[in-house]
């Protein structure tokens, strides 16, 4: 491998804002100007505040509504049929 070509691989904690939960990964963000947080290890990570993660999102919390139950098939054919 080429030297200095790769971006830095470091520990970043993600924090979802919505359900209030926080979970310590690595990244390659640049985390040059990020806030920071104590970890439960007692170590400074950097923080990435993010909108959905599998906490907050309706797909893995249960909380997803079907909201088409009729197909779109039968939909066009019933609003276009011929009297």
């Amino acid at each position: 491998m080429r030297p200095a070509i790769h971006p830095v691989y470091e520990a970043v904690v993600f924090r979802d804002k919505s359900a209030g939960t926080a979970f310590l990964t690595r990244s390659t963000i640049v985390t040059r100007d990020l806030p920071t947080l104590e970890w439960e290890d007692g170590r400074t990570y950097p923080v990435w505040d993010v909108d959905v993660s599998a906490a907050s999102h309706p797909f893995w919390t249960g909380t997803a509504r079907v909201l088409d139950t009729e197909g779109r098939v039968e939909k066009f054919r019933r609003r276009y049929a011929r009297p």
